[in-house]
Parts: C-alpha cells; structure tokens; sequence
C-alpha cells in the first residue's frame, strides 16, 4: 500500500508537510500544494482515517465497560450507548468484564494510551479503592449504574432509594408489613439505597426496620436460587419479598415454583429492573423500572459535556424510576385464607 512516506517523495517534501496539509493545519504555496494532490492522485493513496485522528490527539470512540453483555440489563444499556453514540458519528469499543477488577483496570488504561476518548464505566461488585485511584489518575471517565466510591467522576444512577420507597408503599397498600429485602452486596451503593427506601416506606406506615429481613448476595439468578431456599428454610419469615434485580426475581421464582408456592397467594413478589419480559411470567411481575436507555443516552452525552480540561469533581446525576403494577401482590389475608382453606382440605 502506498504511505505517507512515499506520497512526499513524489512530490519533492517532507512527510511531515504532507502530513500537515491532510489535516488542515498547515497552508503551502499552490504550486506546492498542487504537486501533493497529484502525487496523491497517481500514487492512489488513501488517508487512514484512525491515524489522523490520533494527530489531532483523539480517537472519535468511546469506551464502553461493562460486567456482562449477556445480562439483559448491560444488554440494554450497551444497545442505548450504541444508538446514542451513532446520531453522534462516534464509535464505540464495548468491553465485557467479566465482572473481574483485574479486567475492569486494563480496561481503564485504555484512556492513558488513547485508544479511546473517554470510558462509559459500569461495574457489579465493591471497590477496594484500586478502581477509584485509576479513575481519578486518569480522568475522562463517567461511573454509571453502581458507584465508585471515591472516584472524582460524573456518576450517574437511577434514583434508587426511591424506587425502594415505591416498593414498599406498593406492599403497605396491599397490607403487608413483614417484608423480606433480597439485595445485592451490602456495600454497593444500589442495594443500600434501595433498602433504604423500602425502610422509609414501612416505618411510615407505622412499622419498624425490625419487620424487615434482609438477605445479601449477588445480582445473580443463582443467588436468587440460594435467597428461595433460604426463606423456605426459614420458615417464610415474611409475607411479600422486594428482589433487587431481574435476575434474583428469576432465581427464586424458579425454586418457589418448583416447591409448590404460589405468587401472590403463598407471598408477594416485587422486582427490580423490569428489563426482562417479566409482564410474560404467570403471574406478570410488578415491578421498578429503570430508565436503562435513558441512562445509556446521558452517560454519551456527560462524556462529551464534561470540561476534562478542568480537574473532574465527583458529581452525581439521579434519573428516575417507576412502578410497574401488574399481578404478582396480593393482600396476606389471600395468603392465609389459602393456609386456611389447605389445613380444611388436609382434615
């Protein structure tokens, strides 16, 4: 193929004037200017569009970080940054972690090596302070979904305390008020908002956190599994669970069908998320949505907005939630007309 190299040679200049004229930072005389363009002309010789940018010192690609493409959350958010992206005229270079810090921290020196000219960054599990470091070391970066503590980034999340708060109003309605809280790790931003918001909302209606129990885990369907197994083996300590995620809905689903309990009559079930098709589960899953493409489409438009000649501050942008009303909460007097009605039947 021909080079730069070979384009100045036939015109009689150096590479770097040829080099110059392409990007438009330097004006040559006609005759000189003519003698390139010809040179260009007879030798077919095609601009690498990607080294170009690179001399103006960017890329016009963002990254994208995030745990899983196969979650259907990440999923949908990926697709939203995608589609925002491309009204832009930008690329974008999706990386999966795998959830590892190991991954998540070459991800992010990407930046420092211009391959890209910011990072969408999602993680799903605690920091020990390593990521946080590397954000505020490197810049360019906007937290989305689940924080950083500590980094100096804008961070975007969906108002998660409030969408507790709408869960456990929607339980109180339905009279409930021993309820089970299934949330991801304790120390992630997420679950501790959320069960906040389902805190306020029962203490409200005159409750206590003391009728709340509380299992961590991960936002994993297999956790939602162990979290089934659990409650059964606690003997149902609660007549309505709030699951902090799809795939912990889905988990425990799974187990309480399988061992014969029935959503809503045996326990109420609210979920979070709503990304997957819970209106075609049996019963349809009430639950909190997010705004996932909302928040795919900001986290573009904060990368590009930002003044990352400044020193970034921590700043944190809350999109808001909603509740999907659908079939799966009913009163516990349903429940225990149920119990009723199966003590009579086994008599």
């Amino acid at each position: 193929m021909t080079s730069l190299k070979d384009v100045a040679a036939a015109a009689g200049v150096s590479v770097a004037t040829v080099s110059r004229m392409l990007n438009g930072s330097l004006e040559l005389p006609l005759e000189t200017k003519k003698r390139i363009e010809d040179a260009i002309r007879d030798l077919n010789y095609q601009p690498n569009p990607h080294a170009r940018r690179l001399s103006r010192g960017r890329s016009d690609t963002i990254g994208l970080v995030v745990p899983d493409i196969a979650n259907p959350f990440f999923a949908t958010l990926v697709a939203a940054v995608e589609a925002e992206a491309d009204k832009l005229g930008l690329a974008v270079s999706l990386y999966a972690t795998l959830n590892r810090p190991g991954r998540e921290v070459a991800y992010l020196q990407l930046i420092e090596r211009n391959h890209v000219d910011g990072l969408i960054f999602v993680t799903n599990h605690p920091d020990t302070g390593q990521l946080a470091a590397l954000i505020n070391s490197t810049g360019k970066v906007v937290i989305a979904d689940e924080d950083v503590p500590d980094a100096k980034a804008p961070k975007l999340f969906c108002d998660n305390e409030h969408g507790g708060y709408l869960a456990g109003q929607h339980l109180v309605e339905h009279g409930h008020r021993r309820v089970l809280f299934i949330g991801g790790p304790e120390t992630m931003i997420s679950s501790r908002r959320r069960q906040l918001g389902l805190e306020r909302a029962i203490c409200e209606s005159g409750g206590s956190p003391a009728d709340i129990s509380i299992y961590h885990g991960e936002y994993t369907i297999e956790f939602g599994r162990d979290a089934a197994r659990r409650f059964l083996a606690d003997k149902r300590p609660a007549t309505a669970i709030f699951a902090s995620s799809d795939e912990i809905a889905i988990g425990l689903i799974e187990v309480l069908r399988a061992e014969g309990v029935s959503i809503p009559d045996d326990v109420s079930l609210i979920g979070f998320d709503d990304v997957g098709p819970l209106h075609l589960f049996a019963p349809p899953l009430t639950a909190i949505r997010q705004p996932v493409r909302s928040i795919g489409e900001r986290a573009v438009a904060l990368l590009l907005e930002t003044n990352w000649q400044e020193a970034p501050r921590a700043s944190e942008t809350l999109l808001p939630v909603e509740i999907v009303v659908r079939r799966s909460v009913a009163p516990p007097t349903r429940q225990i007309n149920r119990n009723e009605n199966h003590q009579r039947t086994s008599t």
